[in-house]
């Protein structure tokens, strides 16, 4: 573990298909305020074409393979900086278990699932066991609390992630946005005694008292630190994070500790 590292274990790029046509620019604008914050790694995905020929949460295979191949492209681009996430549509599930197994030996180093199914489903069985056998983590989209279903997407919340969980316990998942809204306290009671659930702080939601709830649950060994979308909101958990009074030792296992242990052996230069 080393205290010069600053892993945003959520990251997202996008591509010239991402119906945005300032793609290019924020991309480049990531990696500058990733340079500004002190980020050595940026692991990231891009979820399809992010709704431009088909659905954000539910890409088509060919607009996952897109993402996929824009994403390992990046990482290319980006030696020993940007680091990808393999996305996979599990209602897909030959092409997603084709895919897996093809982005992983290309090098990506872990599994995205967002709101393409609930995370209890079967469907979400054989990624999960495949993830463990090659052993990357999954992170995965999480509604904090879902009360009702949301237009164009099925979204999961952490109880149904924690049956996953307890399905698979070779698997490691990280709890995608604490901070991404909804009720992150339901969820901490979810994750509390799940141990191969990390939690990520990302998201643009920074509530006061939230970092010290999640350290009363997890503690710092299943906490990680990540921005997602929005950057400011990771920068300004960080510098809450670092005024908590927390042992050094426990700030640095955050930062980028944990991801150190969850994703493949040496990956990250350790």
């Amino acid at each position: 573990m080393s205290a010069e590292k600053l892993i945003d274990v959520h990251a997202h790029f996008y591509t010239a298909r991402s119906g945005r046509g300032d793609w290019r620019t924020v991309n480049e604008a990531r990696i500058a305020a990733g340079d500004q914050m002190g980020i050595t790694a940026h692991v990231a995905s891009i979820l399809g074409t992010w709704g431009g020929s088909s659905p954000t949460y539910f890409p088509s295979p060919a607009d996952v393979s897109h993402g996929n191949q824009a994403m390992l492209e990046l990482t290319r681009a980006y030696p020993g900086l940007v680091f990808g996430y393999c996305v996979v549509n599990p209602n897909y599930q030959e092409h997603a278990m084709v895919e897996l197994a093809k982005r992983l030996d290309e090098g990506m180093i872990g599994v995205k699932v967002a709101a393409s199914r609930r995370a209890n489903d079967a469907l979400l069985d054989p990624i999960t066991a495949y993830a463990a056998e090659r052993g990357v983590p999954i992170l995965h989209h999480v509604w904090q609390h879902r009360r009702h279903e949301w237009p164009g997407q099925e979204a999961s919340d952490a109880v149904e992630l924690m049956e996953l969980a307890g399905r698979h316990p070779d698997a490691k998942f990280l709890l995608a946005h604490i901070g991404g809204g909804g009720d992150w306290s339901h969820s901490l009671r979810a994750v509390r005694d799940v141990a191969n659930v990390w939690v990520d702080l990302s998201g643009s939601g920074v509530d006061g008292g939230m970092l010290e709830a999640v350290l009363d649950t997890v503690g710092p060994s299943r906490m990680v630190w990540g921005c997602d979308v929005t950057m400011g909101t990771g920068m300004a958990k960080l510098r809450y994070l670092e005024s908590l009074g927390l042992p050094p030792s426990d700030v640095s296992r955050i930062k980028s500790g944990n991801a150190l242990d969850l994703f493949p052996s040496g990956v990250f230069g350790q």
